[in-house]
């Protein structure tokens, strides 16, 4: 059995949480998630607790027990806690701005490059080269740091662009004379 699958999933005060059929919905004080449960799949609310459960040991079921879980608990702890992710900027010239609802961001090209933020997102910048996303829904704010990233990868040789805080960047050796 899944070790993760089977760990029950505790629902803190302040979180409301609504099965219907294969839907579920979560509030809290952070704003609410919905996520539809995959069909073999079953989540029973057990007093403060929510329990997934799977039909059998097959191989598929398996792997969505698990998923189901996983997902089901980072909506729980994005409508109470949220969710942050770190990008850093690193590169002469390189900055980033938030101007209302978009990210402006300089680094290298001949235009500035503006990034709507998806709705439920919020950016925030310190010092010009440190870019804080914070959400409540963890897969949004996963995908929006990755396209952030996207817009200039760190390069191996000078190590310029964006990156994760705290992500490591292997650096290689440029051109030799002989």
């Amino acid at each position: 059995m899944s070790r993760i699958g089977r760990r029950p999933i505790p629902v803190p005060s302040g979180v409301e949480v609504t099965l219907s059929g294969t839907q579920i919905q979560v509030k809290g004080p952070r704003g609410h998630l919905e996520m539809p449960i995959p069909v073999p799949i079953t989540v029973r609310k057990d007093s403060d607790a929510l329990l997934v459960e799977r039909p059998s040991d097959n191989r598929i079921h398996r792997a969505l027990h698990g998923l189901t879980r996983a997902l089901v608990a980072n909506m729980v702890t994005g409508v109470t806690s949220g969710f942050k992710r770190q990008l850093e900027i690193q590169g002469v010239g390189y900055r980033a701005a938030v101007q209302g609802d978009a990210l402006n961001i300089e680094v290298g090209y001949s235009h500035p490059i503006r990034y709507e933020l998806p709705k439920g997102i919020s950016a925030t910048v310190e010092r010009n080269v440190m870019i804080t996303l914070e959400g409540i829904d963890k897969q949004l704010l996963g995908e929006t740091a990755a396209k952030i990233r996207s817009f200039r990868p760190p390069e191996p040789y000078k190590g310029k662009g964006i990156r994760y805080l705290g992500e490591f960047v292997r650096r290689k050796v440029g051109k030799k004379n002989a």
